[in-house]
Parts: C-alpha cells; sequence; structure tokens
C-alpha cells in the first residue's frame, strides 16, 4: 500500500512528456480523442506535454511543413501529411514511414524527460526508439491494436517477408520500452506472449468521457426533429470508420431482417472510410437503403454526444475474427459515457462485460434473423432500456472514468521516469 509520504513524493514530480502519435485529433476533429484527453489531463496535473503528428486532411491548410499550435496547454508539432482509409494498404505503409522518418528528427529535437508513443502504426516505434535514444530518457508504449496480428489475419499482409519485418518491429518495440501500456487484457496476453515481463505491462483500456457526453437530452431531441425519417422513432446508431475491419455491412444486412419484424426501426451509420462504397452496396442489395438505414458524413468528436443523446442504442462492430476480440475501441465507451446500451457482433472481455453488468446486447455475427430477433424485442423494451441505461453509466463511472485511468496512467510514466 502507498505510505502518505509516498503518494506526496510522486504528487511532486513534475516531467516534461514527448507524446508521439500519428493520428492525434482534437475534439474539434472527426475520429479518437484518447490521446488529447490524456495530454490535457496531464498538463492539468502540472507536467509539460507536447505531441509530434500529422495533419491528415487534404486542402483546407497553407502550410506544408511542421507548425506547431497549442491544444489546452498541450503544445503540437503538426506536420501536413494527407492520409485516410480509402488509401491502399501499401500506399498507408508509404505514409507511415514517410512520418517515421520526419518524426524522427523532430522528437529527437525536443527536450524531455520521458518518451510516451501510442500505436498504431506500429512504425510509431521507430521515431520513438530513435528519439529515447538520442536523448537518453526512458520509453514508454502504448499498444492500441495487436501489430501485426490483425493485419496478418485480415489479409492485408501476406508477404512472407513483410510479415517477418513486422514482427520483427513489434519485438523492437517492446524491448525498447521501460513500460508498456496495453489497451484490453487480451492485448496484455499477446505482449506477454511476445516474452515481455507481464509485471511491466499496465492495461488502461479506451475510457469514458462522462462529462463530454452529458449532454441532456435536447440536444438529441433537436437532431430528431432535424430529420423526417427519424422523429420518434427507435434509433440503433454507429460512430465511426467505415474499414474493412469494422464490418458496418453487418449493420445494414441486420436492419434488412429488422425491418420485416418492426418497420419504425431506424439505423444511422455516421462516418466514412475504405468500406463505405460495399456498405452502400449492401445496403441498397437488402433494399434498406434511405428507407431504415441510413449513412452520414463523419463529424467532429463535438457532434457526437448530441448523435449519442439521440440514438436508444450504439453499437460497436468487427468482422467475424477471433483476433478482433481484444479491441478497445472509442465507440463502446463513448456509448458508455453517454448512458446507451451498446450492442456488439464480437465475443471477448467487452461481450464478458456486457452479460455481466446487462449494459448492452452481444448480438451473434452469424445469425441474422436471430439477432434482429433479439435487437427488436430489446429496443421496444422500456423496462430493459432504463436498466440498460443504468447499467452503462454505472460501467462508465466506476470502472472506465477517463479521469481515474488517467491517474493510473501518470503513475506508469513516472514509474519509467524513476526507474531510469
Amino acid at each position: 500500500m502507498q505510505s502518505f509520504e509516498s503518494k506526496l513524493f510522486w504528487e511532486a514530480i513534475i516531467i516534461r512528456i514527448l507524446y508521439l502519435h500519428q493520428y492525434f485529433n482534437t475534439p474539434k476533429m472527426p475520429g479518437p480523442s484518447r490521446s488529447y484527453q490524456i495530454a490535457r489531463r496531464l498538463v492539468s496535473y502540472g507536467h509539460q506535454v507536447t505531441m509530434v503528428t500529422t495533419l491528415r486532411q487534404e486542402g483546407g491548410h497553407e502550410q506544408r511543413t511542421w507548425f506547431q499550435t497549442e491544444e489546452d496547454g498541450i503544445l503540437v508539432h503538426w506536420l501536413p501529411l494527407p492520409y485516410s482509409n480509402k488509401l491502399s494498404y501499401y500506399e498507408r505503409i508509404k505514409v507511415f514511414f514517410k512520418f517515421a522518418w520526419r518524426a524522427s528528427i523532430k522528437a529527437a529535437a525536443i527536450d524531455c524527460d520521458l518518451v510516451y508513443a501510442t500505436s498504431t502504426p506500429l512504425t510509431i516505434a521507430l521515431p520513438a526508439v530513435y528519439a529515447k535514444k538520442r536523448l537518453k530518457v526512458p520509453m514508454v508504449f502504448e499498444v492500441r491494436d495487436l501489430w501485426p496480428e490483425l493485419p496478418i489475419a485480415v489479409g492485408a499482409i501476406k508477404n512472407p517477408l513483410i510479415k517477418a519485418a513486422a514482427k520483427q518491429l513489434e519485438r523492437f518495440a517492446y524491448r525498447n520500452a521501460e513500460q508498456i501500456v496495453a489497451l484490453s487484457p487480451g492485448m496484455k496476453e499477446g505482449i506477454v506472449n511476445t516474452g515481455y515481463a507481464a509485471d511491466n505491462v499496465t492495461v488502461i483500456p479506451n475510457s469514458c468521457d462522462i462529462e463530454f457526453f452529458d449532454k441532456g437530452l435536447e440536444q438529441g431531441e433537436k437532431l430528431r426533429s432535424s430529420y423526417e425519417w427519424l422523429q420518434d422513432r427507435p434509433l440503433v446508431i454507429y460512430t465511426g470508420t467505415i474499414g474493412i475491419i469494422n464490418g458496418v455491412d453487418y449493420l445494414a444486412r441486420l436492419s434488412g431482417a429488422v425491418k420485416d419484424l418492426d418497420s419504425e426501426i431506424r439505423f444511422l451509420v455516421i462516418g466514412s472510410g475504405h468500406g463505405e462504397k460495399n456498405l452502400r452496396e449492401v445496403a441498397e442489395k437488402y433494399a434498406v437503403l434511405n428507407k431504415y438505414f441510413f449513412i452520414l458524413p463523419r463529424v467532429p468528436k463535438y457532434d457526437i454526444p448530441g448523435w449519442l443523446s439521440a440514438a436508444d442504442m450504439a453499437t460497436s462492430l468487427f468482422v467475424d475474427l477471433k483476433e478482433m476480440w481484444s479491441n478497445s475501441a472509442n465507440k463502446f465507451f463513448d456509448a458508455l459515457a453517454a448512458g446507451k446500451p451498446v450492442a456488439i457482433n464480437y465475443g471477448g472481455w467487452q461481450a464478458g462485460i456486457l452479460e455481466a453488468t446487462g449494459a448492452g446486447l452481444v448480438l451473434d455475427p452469424k445469425d441474422i434473423e436471430a439477432s434482429a430477433e433479439l435487437l427488436t424485442g430489446r429496443i421496444r423494451d422500456i423496462k430493459w432500456l432504463e436498466s440498460a441505461r443504468i447499467a452503462a453509466k454505472n460501467l462508465a463511472r466506476d470502472s472506465f472514468d477517463r479521469n481515474k485511468l488517467a491517474k493510473t496512467l501518470e503513475s506508469v510514466l513516472l514509474e519509467a521516469v524513476e526507474g531510469k
């Protein structure tokens, strides 16, 4: 048990953190904002945080080289480098290595006490290790997905030489990290299976920004009234990337089965990605597009709380691969933070949580008809919905509150610096 004197000692330490994340987003931007939410809390604790990242959208900015801004106390170095999920896998690889090269030079010129790097992509390890060695500081590595296990599982990496190189890069990243943060128990297991010491791996899942999502009913009601197809009808929502691994076409097929049971239920996808064309084709095939199933462009993170307020149920989806069960998708925790039941179509630790607490549904990835019956029954069950909402809020507060988990991360970072 930590003594009072020890607690005061740790609280008195202020460190300079070099934070490397290729996909850093503020809430003004579409996409996950875990790194922003963590970094601003570290700043509030008194630490200095410098972020090295990319500005990914095409157009809309004059800069062609590094520039910096301050985002809620976080000093952010941006490298304009267009990127989207619509790029082919090999086009993405080119972007990964270009950033790794440019970020290595930038990071090594920034004075710090610790390098904190978060994947994906795994190539973030290259500038992180380079900066660690040049600056002679410890490194903490955060694993958001088990690479290269996932791209190999979905067939994105097939070349044996590339597979071998990717696995070597994974072990290179782990070997050079004083501490590792894993986003799920399954990820920790995968890391430990490479030979890394279990005692140096801390599980800190994607978390719930309760204050950010606690917007009441007004925003949701306003959004509902703005769309003739929605109004007061039950709404199932998906907010996030429409990528190959996400398998969002499952929701279109589910809508096709649900409409025969309850034609008033609406499904909404808000996002974009490489799989959008296929999603529309599947929705058209099942005769649900723009009738029961709707797609809207991705929106800034600031707009997501309003849409979750409008929804009766949120979803987190993946293709039917066991390798995906260890995920720690933001949308799962955003739903909990908003106090919404969440439906998933995969097994693993999140399925266990939902089954144990009643905070949502675990849908069968193969049996669409059975899943449609389950969802239709639950979304019309007022008592179940209220119970699931309460369970979701309790999970967000008791197990996944970002404020509590950010403090856990701070302890990991301080331990790495102290053990240098």
